[in-house]
């Protein structure tokens, strides 16, 4: 049991003055003069500002380990270009020291994804950033499925004299794996729903089971998507398939944001805080995400770590701020927004009774250079105390 005392709490929805119960993982209450129980640990909080611990909504964080080059990298599965199958728990490593700076930064919760070699990546997954084994860290598995567009499953392919060398190939071969798919899944549902044992069931592929959760709009496809065409192609398959999607990167999101108000799809803005490093990323800006988010879109940052590292997040954040995005929209685009994103906010993204107590405590402004972590805590456990 954790009772914080005195805080100053941005439960997202506004700043109110108070202590705060923790019990059991979860926020059991928020008021003031909260009395503690004998046996609970205290947190004086006088002059601090208590925040949801943030969260980042695409990373790959554990799968491109830290400084350990081929060796550490897990996150790209280049054998085929359609792995839908594939899931990330397989290749994360907890133990790598980018988790420990992450928590100390303030991250508390991620999204997991394979890399952007592949048309169909694989799925993807929500976890804490807190812990030694993948199993007990995860929040949800899958929150999408991750596909791509653009250079890079073409400069993974095409060099090779192998599909997909153009756009072209990679929109024809999304469409053929959702296509069968689909198929798949309507003979699974008349075989499952026939009384007189007359049908056979669909012989088992991997591949398609893995796309059901998609095709029921449980899931959304997870677009990584820079350059404007890429994103209309993205939003123009979803459509074709009746699918939910984000657009993931949206680089030249600020060239056709009147299109994207009026297809209304959440983007997941960033990595920006890098170079320009290939043709795509031309119009690389800071200005993007303010530009969508004033239009009235909800945005999401990320730091596609480990493109950015994971912990360099809130200055991603006050950088966007710098170039035109509100605050409150930027702190929105580090919590509530990815929770909601990523269908995990019922846990996590405000401070709300009956959610986890991911919490962070700051010296000031987390958008504010000189701004400090005092204490980060994750499912009511203080894992990092300056």
């Amino acid at each position: 049991m954790l009772v914080i005392k005195n805080g100053k709490i941005n439960t997202t929805n506004g700043i109110i003055d108070g202590d705060m119960l923790i019990d059991g993982g979860k926020i059991i209450e928020i008021s003031e003069g909260i009395i503690a129980p004998l046996d609970a640990e205290v947190v004086d909080a006088s002059g601090r500002l208590i925040l949801p611990g943030f969260i980042d909504a695409h990373t790959h964080i554990g799968l491109f380990e830290d400084g350990l080059g081929e060796e550490g990298a897990d996150g790209n599965e280049e054998t085929d270009p359609v792995t839908p199958h594939l899931n990330p728990i397989d290749g994360i490593n907890p133990m790598d020291r980018s988790f420990t700076e992450a928590y100390q930064g303030g991250i508390t919760s991620v999204c997991i994804t394979p890399g952007s070699a592949n048309v169909m990546g694989g799925s993807c997954v929500a976890i804490k950033t807190f812990g030694k084994r993948i199993d007990k860290m995860v929040i949800k598995d899958p929150v999408a499925e991750k596909i791509a567009f653009g250079e890079n499953p073409k400069s993974c392919y095409g060099s090779d004299d192998k599909t997909p060398q153009t756009r072209m190939a990679i929109a024809g071969l999304l469409r053929e794996t959702l296509r069968k798919a689909k198929e798949y899944l309507k003979d699974l549902q008349e075989y499952e729903s026939d009384e007189d044992g007359e049908l056979e069931r669909p012989e088992y592929d991997i591949k398609y089971e893995a796309l059901i959760p998609v095709l029921k709009k449980e899931v959304p496809i997870k677009a990584h998507a820079h350059r404007a065409d890429d994103i209309f192609t993205a939003i123009r398959i979803a459509k074709e398939f009746d699918l939910n999607l984000t657009l993931d990167h949206c680089t030249e999101g600020h060239l056709i944001v009147d299109e994207l108000v009026e297809e209304n799809y959440p983007t997941i803005v960033g990595p920006s805080l890098s170079e320009r490093s290939k043709i795509e990323l031309k119009n690389l800006t800071f200005e993007t995400a303010g530009i969508l988010s004033n239009a009235g879109l909800k945005v999401c940052l990320m730091t596609d770590h480990p493109v950015i590292p994971l912990h360099y997040l809130p200055l991603c954040a006050s950088i966007a701020v710098k170039h035109g995005m509100k605050v409150d929209k930027a702190l929105e685009a580090i919590t509530i927004n990815p929770a909601e994103v990523l269908g995990i906010s019922d846990r996590v993204g405000s401070i709300e009774v009956g959610k986890d107590a991911d919490l962070v405590i700051w010296s000031g402004s987390p958008f504010e250079i000189s701004s400090e972590v005092i204490y980060t805590i994750i499912d009511g456990n203080i894992v990092y105390q300056k």
